[in-house]
């Protein structure tokens, strides 16, 4: 059975897509995956960038492809009332859900669909209490030890270079995006074509930087 490490933020829509696809995605194949919420903002300042969302026109880009793409797959979607919003507290709760080790895939699946199938405001303090109670968290999203836990984990995903949400982890592998969820399952199936351009990049030259 293949592990994978699935790296991700509530904050992002191709997160909550994925996270919603990848069952359908690796459908008869043997896996278990461990959800590793983290802090996406981390990543975009390590490289000096800013979100899709802080980015004119890309901004109405992306919700409308997200939409798009939602409504191509059958998943429910409606854009949250704010957006990009801060998702701390989100992130926290998610890890003081955890009972051992990380939190479980109905942990994350409740968050990611307060976010992005209401409509309202994610950082609203009556539903994030309504939602921790739902939740029914074993420790206190405020507490420095949750806290400590998500920055732990960003910074470990940020080291091993992880540079964007979704991600998922295999094999020393990493699979960026919803629209790497058919190289993830080529991945599994052992497909020869991906291992034969996995490295590829190498032969590639640097160019012109800025």
């Amino acid at each position: 059975m293949k592990r994978i490490d699935c790296y991700l933020d509530f904050i992002s829509p191709y997160a909550y897509l994925a996270f919603e696809r990848l069952p359908v995605a690796l459908e008869g194949l043997s896996y278990e995956v461990t959800y590793r919420p983290v802090l996406f903002a981390a990543m975009l300042a390590r490289h000096g960038q800013l979100g899709p969302a802080e980015i004119e026109g890309k901004r109405d880009w992306t919700y409308r492809q997200v939409l798009w793409l939602a409504h191509e797959l059958g998943i429910p979607m409606r854009m949250p009332a704010r957006h990009p919003f801060n998702p701390l507290a989100l992130l926290r709760l998610a890890w003081a859900c955890a009972r051992v080790g990380t939190p479980n895939r109905y942990q994350c699946e409740t968050i990611f669909r307060h976010v992005w199938t209401t409509g309202a405001d994610a950082e609203d303090a009556g539903r994030l209490a309504t939602l921790t109670a739902q939740l029914a968290p074993v420790h206190d999203p405020a507490a420095d030890t949750v806290k400590q836990r998500l920055r732990a984990e960003t910074d470990a995903a940020v080291a091993a270079d992880v540079f964007g949400v979704p991600t998922f982890a295999v094999d020393g592998r990493l699979f960026w995006g919803l629209d790497a969820l058919p190289m993830l399952r080529a991945h599994l199936t052992q497909d020869k074509a991906l291992d034969a351009l996995w490295d590829a990049p190498a032969s590639v030259a640097q160019g012109v930087r800025r």
